[in-house]
């Protein structure tokens, strides 16, 4: 009975390495690069804008040189070409497993370039006034928090 188990654990084991393996094999090169800089690229955004968030909830001490240089990360994120992560067929209806890009990014009419240019305006904002003081940077929090969700409630699919 154990050496039974052992066999069917063994192989269970294999099928779900195999899976997983097969899983992430299963994109095009290009559209997997694209999909990792996308998330690498967001990634960033969150890492920036918690520190801010932090700073502006009195978490951490407020600090204009560190806020300064968050608020400069934000503005190049936004400002940065990211034409080469939206690749038509990365959204999360052809890709479930790999992606929460809604499909509407790319459909027609879509409000995406309106709103990546919100988030240029708020994160040119937020760039001004994060060294200008706490309540400077915490006046512009609301709208760079806007943006972001934004972008999240409108095309991002969980």
């Amino acid at each position: 009975m154990k050496l039974t188990t052992r066999i069917l654990g063994g192989a269970a084991l294999i099928t779900a390495i195999a899976s997983t393996g097969f899983a992430a094999s299963h994109l095009d090169p290009a559209a997997a690069s694209a999909i990792k800089a996308r998330q690498s690229h967001m990634q960033l955004y969150q890492h920036n804008l918690a520190a801010l968030g932090n700073m502006a909830k009195g978490a951490v001490e407020y600090d204009a040189d560190v806020a300064s240089a968050h608020a400069a990360d934000i503005l190049a994120l936004a400002t940065m070409n990211q034409s080469g992560y939206w690749v038509p067929g990365t959204d999360s209806t052809a890709l479930p497993d790999d992606t929460k890009a809604s499909a509407a990014i790319w459909a027609e009419g879509s409000q995406i370039g309106a709103a990546a240019g919100g988030m240029v305006e708020a994160a040119t904002a937020m760039n001004a006034a994060a060294g200008g003081g706490l309540e400077s940077m915490q006046a512009a929090m609301g709208a760079l928090g806007g943006a972001c969700s934004t972008c999240h409630k409108g095309f991002r699919t969980r």
